[in-house]
């Protein structure tokens, strides 16, 4: 019998490590649940992205003025920090199930009610105000939940690849729904934008309708300031999690360059076509870290993995604005997004393998509030910094400070960058508790509850 050649074995090794590397379906596969959350979440945020897009469109196209669209996201901001901790105290104490259905069911009314206003003759603009700010509180509620569910419907070994998985629907709204329903509101106005979301949030919640049920599985403690304290109290006292909060917030907040791009294409690159590729390049390279993210499951360093991968989101960001045009802009953005998003599977995996069932509503709030602040304030920094100096020095400078940035908080934070999911006490607590639970998952597809 012929033995198969050297190129053979080459050509099989290169095909497995190419299978190896792309994404993991396995949780699809194995719970039902977790396809419910999967497709309703992907039909829920492309949903959102048309108003995403059609909400400051309308209010420019009402008021003229650059002044009153961003001051949408202040509007927003305020219910983001109270109801994000809040609503992940009450993601640990009620049915999240209900909390999933209670808060779609209040999102697509008050899409209804943008709908209605925009059919009007003459659109009211408080109404935008007020229905951004009760969405903002609405969602806010919702995602703690909907977080904290992920590590109750998949297998522990399961969590890399349902985290990656979980990413994937607010990529393809990212890159679907912008474009889409910009063309759609160039085209019929704001009215069809804000029909389609309310059609795509009450798809998205009727699936979730599916779910089982899934009350606390200890006893717990009602929404308070000390259910809060205690979270906070938490996620403080294990220096493992508090890197994954502080890198996060420092890479965005030094290396956020968004709120830069139309500068950077039309005074710098002098390329005022090239802006919309700007704005998807992030998403782009974030979609193919994603499908490429099966590896991810081999790794146990995690800190070490989120610390390299922020500092590449760093570098390549001031990278980027070295580049002298456009199309090598865009290639750098695609890689900072790439990096951004294993980062961020790494840092999910972190979280849904080690924090208690009972504690993980409340510090998936306080993780919310982690990646929406850094970017908030990195906006105003990047905005200031280029002001003062210029676009490029932002935006170079910035990737720098991050890398540095990143590269100290690992530094002082040792327990983080020393993680390992294989000895980490942690994730070997949680591993121990779930291993029976896993067993009955796997033989019988129903989670329990």
């Amino acid at each position: 019998m012929t033995e198969p050649s050297p190129d053979a074995h080459s050509k099989r090794r290169w095909w497995q490590q190419l299978l190896g590397a792309r994404i993991d379906l396995t949780p699809l596969r194995t719970s039902r649940d977790f396809r419910t959350l999967f497709v309703g979440g992907t039909v829920f945020n492309l949903g959102a992205m048309f108003g995403y897009v059609a909400v400051p469109y309308q209010l420019y196209a009402l008021t003229s003025s650059n002044l009153a669209v961003g001051a949408m996201g202040m509007v927003q901001l305020i219910p983001l920090l109270f109801f994000g901790l809040y609503g992940g105290a009450l993601a640990d104490h009620v049915d999240r199930r209900k909390m999933l259905i209670g808060t779609g069911v209040a999102q697509t009314v008050l899409v209804a009610v943008l709908l209605v206003n925009s059919l009007l003759g003459q659109p009211q603009v408080w109404v935008l105000y007020v229905v951004g700010a009760l969405m903002s509180a609405a969602s806010s509620l919702q995602r703690p939940s909907r977080e904290a569910l992920i590590p109750r419907v998949v297998g522990h070994h399961e969590l890399p690849a349902a985290v990656a998985l979980s990413s994937i629907g607010g990529q393809i709204g990212m890159l679907v729904g912008p474009a889409v329903g910009g063309l759609l509101i160039a085209r019929y106005g704001p009215p069809v934008a804000f029909g389609i979301e309310a059609l795509g949030l009450l798809t998205a919640t009727l699936m979730l309708g599916r779910l089982h049920r899934y009350p606390p599985i200890e006893e717990s403690r009602p929404p308070s300031w000390s259910a809060i304290s205690q979270g906070v109290s938490y996620a403080v006292g294990r220096k493992d999690l508090l890197g994954t909060y502080v890198v996060d917030m420092v890479g965005m907040f030094l290396a956020m360059p968004i709120v830069l791009f139309p500068a950077l294409a039309t005074e710098v690159l002098r390329e005022p076509a090239m802006l919309g590729l700007l704005y998807t390049a992030e998403a782009i390279g974030a979609v193919v870290a994603t499908l490429t993210s099966g590896w991810t499951s081999s790794v146990f360093h995690h800190g070490r993995a989120v610390t390299l991968a922020a500092a590449g989101w760093g570098a390549s960001i001031g990278i980027a604005g070295l580049m002298p045009n456009a199309w090598l802009a865009i290639v750098f953005l695609a890689l900072a997004g790439g990096f951004d998003t294993i980062s961020g599977i790494f840092r999910g995996v972190i979280w849904h393998q080690t924090i208690p069932d009972s504690m993980r509503g409340r510090l998936a709030g306080i993780e919310m509030l982690s990646y929406s602040i850094g970017p908030l304030g990195g906006q105003l920094r990047s905005g200031l910094v280029a002001d003062l100096t210029t676009v490029r020095t932002s935006i170079v400078s910035g990737g720098a400070l991050c890398v540095l940035g990143v590269g100290a908080t690992a530094a002082v934070l040792r327990d983080f960058w020393r993680y390992d999911a294989r000895t980490d006490v942690h994730a070997v607590q949680q591993r121990d508790l779930r291993t029976q639970r896993d067993r009955e998952l796997a033989a019988t597809d129903e989670p329990s509850s």
